[in-house]
Parts: C-alpha cells; structure tokens; sequence
C-alpha cells in the first residue's frame, strides 16, 4: 500500500512540475547574498541545465562566494538531457555529444544525474559567466557529472546524502510533496529558500514552523502572483488568462517563498495607524479575540489576542507582533455555544455575532483581504484561515 501511495505521489509531482523564472530568483536572492558565501548549495528538484536556480548559481558562483553547487533531476522529469545532450559510455560514464554521428537511446537520455561545480570562470573570454562556460567546466577535473544509481528523488538515500552535505537547499520543489520535503529540510537541520503555496500555511505540518519562527515567508512574489514555465509534455487547458501561449508561461496566486534564512526587511516594523474600538473590533463569538479584517487596520493600542487574515504573513516582524495560533484549532465549535440555525455554519473558523457581520462589513471592506484566501478554498476545499496574533509592546531600533 505504501508502495501505491509513493507511486502516485511520484505521478503527481510529475505533473506540477513549473519551472521559477530567473527574474524572481534573483529578486528574491538578492535579499540573501552574504549567506551564501563559503558554503555549499544544493539545488535537488529539478534538471540542472533546465533549472534557473542551477543557472542563477552558476552564473553567480564567484559573485556569491560560493564554495560548491550540487544539483539534481529524477528521472520523470520531461527535460532531463534536453538542452545539454550527453551519452552514457560502455563505463557507464557522462559524456557530452561531440558530432551528430553520436546517437542517443531514449532511456539513456532520461537517465537521471548530479553535478557539482567547484569553479566557474569565464573560458570563452566574452566577459561574462554563462551556460557556455558551464558546458566547458563540466568537463574540467574540478567539476563533476555523474550518474545517480537512483530516479534522483529527493528522498532517495543518495539525494539525502547529498543534503547532508549541502548548507544550503534553493529551489521549486514539487507543490504536492512540500510536506514531505519540508520535514526532511528540518529534520537535518537546513538552511534555506523554497518556493511553495501559500496554501501550505494552513497545512498542519506547515503551520507550527510558521508559529514557532523556524520558517517564515520571503519577500518576493508580490500580492502572491508569480508566473512559471510549464513543460510542453505538461501542458493542458487552463482558464481564460491563465497560461500564456506565446510565452509559455502559466499565472498561479497565492505563491510564497519559504525560508529560514534572515534578511532585512523582515525587521521593519509595520506602521500602524487605526485605534481601538470595541464597535470598530468586535469580538469573536467562540474565541476570546478581537476581529481585524485587514491587516492595515490592527490598531497600534491593542496588545490583546487578534484574529487577522493570513496575508499578514507577508508584513510579519517577529520582534513586533507574536503568532499564537490559527481560527482552525482555536476556534470552538459553534454548537457548543449557539443554537442550531441561529449562525451560519462554515466548519472551524472563528464566528462573529450575528448583529456584527453587518456592521463589520460596513466599517472595512472585508473582499479585498479575503479574496487570495476564497481562491485558496475553492482550490483546496478548505475554509478560510484566520491567524491569531498578539502585538509586542515594540519600539523600533
């Protein structure tokens, strides 16, 4: 059964399989640049020739500081071999065409391999480092492409090997194994930056890391949009303004980069401007918290317990606000307290009075906050995530 269970999530992974644009990888890796310096880079979810993130790596090998990028594909992957052809001799070694009269079977190309990149200088003398330089410092000595003996999953006991030795892990991990994946960076204890649905932050395995600071959110993928490359071999119908056929490119909300690395802008307070009002901020019918429905509107005087819409994640500061939990295992159930048709019914989430919905709605403009998380229901039927905060009686440095 376990095997079956594997296999399918092996199918899956292969069909999201979306490639990250190098804009938003740099955009996003600028915001962490000393803490790459001296240390070593495992990029494990994608083909290496394929994968921006192996490009961005390579590119920026010396600019960075780095002391090694390893990078892995598995053997599903619809790219493996495609824009870097190789061959496989009778020593079972790499080797890259040299001539057309070189042939490839098609099991050989989809044989699935790690390089690891020590150096990277600029051999073409065109004063830049690119793919082509990459080509040639694969076949020097100090850099290495290899066979994996596996299919290069990640939870392979080669790719975890691998992880061991990495400080650092980068890159677009296949969204419906991000549980998985997760656990396994926690549980050898490493650094780094990962993109992922902000669907995962309601996930029960996701969600205490958030809480307890072992992970939080990047800065990059504004408003939750970001737009990724799709595989031909992926490619199917999407809605009205969703994939882009002359580029390529599919739309997804509600994206997220997760990391634990720091950075600046984490620290910044949020200004706060709105004051307190028990009519302006009611509170909750089966929690002991206050309603905030936008995260502009915390009020600055307010140091009890706040429900807020999980778009305050991107504007979280550590320093000034604590997490204290979510509406999903807080809120108490309304049968317990409230007669049957006397409330709406919407699973576990936090209620407010009746005689308040009303006049909430006409205080704020709820929609706005709320819209990115009814898009995530819809797509994963679950109900909207409210996240209980507490502000810290913070000053800022």
């Amino acid at each position: 059964m376990a095997k079956n269970d594997n296999l399918n999530k092996a199918a899956q992974a292969k069909k999201d399989e979306f490639y990250t644009q190098l804009s938003d990888i740099e955009k996003e890796l600028r915001h962490y640049k000393d803490a790459f310096r001296d240390k070593v880079v495992l990029c494990n979810c994608d083909d290496p020739f394929e994968s921006n993130f192996f490009k961005y790596f390579a590119m920026n090998f010396n600019a960075l500081g780095l002391k090694k990028v390893m990078a892995t594909c598995y053997a599903s992957s619809p790219i493996v071999g495609q824009e870097i052809n190789y061959y496989v001799t009778n020593e079972g070694q790499l080797s890259f065409l040299e001539g057309e009269e070189m042939h490839m079977e098609q099991d050989e190309q989809k044989k699935p391999y790690k390089i690891e990149i020590t150096e990277v200088t600029d051999e073409n003398k065109d004063g830049r480092v690119d793919l082509a330089d990459v080509e040639y410092l694969l076949k020097n000595r100090k850099n290495c492409l290899t066979l994996l003996n596996g299919d290069g999953d990640f939870r392979s006991p080669e790719c975890i090997e691998l992880l061991q030795q990495a400080d650092i892990v980068v890159t677009n991990p296949p969204f419906s194994l991000f549980r998985e994946y997760v656990e396994q960076l926690m549980k050898y204890e490493k650094k780094f930056v990962i993109v992922g649905s902000k669907n995962a932050i309601t996930y029960k395995e996701i969600f205490p890391l958030l809480k307890d600071v072992k992970m939080w959110l990047g800065p990059g993928f504004p408003n939750g949009n970001a737009y990724f490359k799709v595989p031909k071999e992926n490619r199917r119908e999407w809605a009205n303004g969703v994939y882009d056929k002359n580029t390529g490119l599919v739309k997804f909300r509600n994206v997220a980069w997760y990391t634990n690395l720091d950075f600046k802008e984490r620290h910044e307070p949020l200004l706060l401007y709105q004051k307190y009002s028990s009519k302006k901020y009611p509170k909750y019918a089966n929690y002991e918290a206050i309603e905030v429905s936008k995260v502009a509107d915390i009020p600055c005087d307010y140091y009890g317990e706040m429900g807020v819409p999980i778009t305050f994640l991107d504007k979280y500061n550590p320093e000034q606000f604590e997490i204290v939990g979510s509406s999903r295992w807080l809120g108490r159930p309304m049968s317990e307290i409230a007669p049957k048709g006397s409330y709406v019914s919407g699973g576990v989430r936090f209620y407010l009075p009746i005689d308040k919905q009303d006049e909430i709605t006409d205080n704020f403009d709820r929609q706005t906050d709320r819209q990115t998380d009814r898009q995530t229901d819809r797509q994963t039927d679950r109900q909207t995530l409210s996240l209980l905060i507490r502000q810290n009686r913070y000053q800022a440095a």
